[in-house]
């Protein structure tokens, strides 16, 4: 009977946390739809997000696609295949690899940081000082940080991309041997606007996935120190878990 007991509360309390979340993401999506809207704290947000994420977005997908066209021109050239390097390394990245990496920086930089800054509120009382205020705390701090985050991950991912082909582009010209034009030439032939436009969506709800797991567990922390650093655990490995799976479900419903 243990067994079975052990069973139901680990059951009752998932189904706890999913009503949770559930009715958090409700109340925060009708959050961003209705006013009032606090553009100051959004702006604030954009360049959090945005600006400032942009060189560790920028390295990553620089060094992705150098390593990328290195391993694809190592297997391909097994089977007399050198020519399809272009075209693997821009496809990998605007569809899974600039995406996926860029989510999965933003939600260590920004899930992270968006989890420390609402529970440190949530602590100290603050987001109690605010309902005192009669000021919603859903629109004045996780509406603007969530639409802040759905706009900037695109965008992040499509400069991302860029650097990604263009360090794709070094290794294969400067490295590899191949001619400058042809490389060109087999990365713009081959892309497609679908494999582009796959991937900005995937990044707008990756920037969905990143700040509302980073406002939940943020506002939904313990007390205390533990609980700051609690929220900020679980913020990261949620939504990067998130992430993984969600890119998924879009792969198949774009591809297949």
């Amino acid at each position: 009977m243990n067994l079975f007991g052990i069973i139901g509360r680990s059951t009752i309390n998932f189904l706890e946390v999913v009503g949770r979340i559930s009715i958090f993401t409700y109340k925060a999506v009708l959050s961003c739809a209705l006013p009032p809207y606090y553009f100051k704290i959004f702006l604030k947000q954009i360049v959090e997000i945005g600006y400032y994420s942009l060189p560790v977005v920028g390295l990553t997908t620089l060094f992705s696609g150098m390593v990328l066209a290195l391993q694809s021109h190592t297997g391909f050239t097994r089977f007399s295949a050198e020519g399809a390097v272009a075209t693997v390394v821009a496809l990998s990245l605007t569809r899974e690899l600039g995406p996926v990496l860029a989510g999965l920086m933003v939600s260590g930089r920004i899930g992270a940081s968006i989890a420390a800054e609402i529970s440190t509120m949530r602590v100290t009382e603050q987001i109690d000082a605010l309902k005192t205020l009669a000021t919603d705390p859903f629109k004045y701090l996780i509406a603007p940080r969530i639409v802040a985050s759905i706009l900037c991950l695109p965008a992040l991912v499509l400069v991302g991309d860029l650097i990604g082909i263009y360090g794709g582009y070094l290794v294969g010209v400067h490295k590899l041997g191949f001619n400058s034009t042809t490389y060109l030439d087999q990365t713009t032939i081959y892309l497609q606007p679908i494999d582009i436009i796959s991937g900005l969506v995937k990044a707008a709800v990756f920037g969905f996935l990143i700040a509302l797991m980073g406002c939940y567990h943020g506002y939904h922390s313990g007390r205390g120190a533990q609980g700051v650093g609690s929220a900020t655990t679980n913020a990261v490995v949620s939504s990067s878990i998130l992430i993984l799976i969600t890119n998924y479900i879009l792969t198949e419903l774009f591809f297949v």
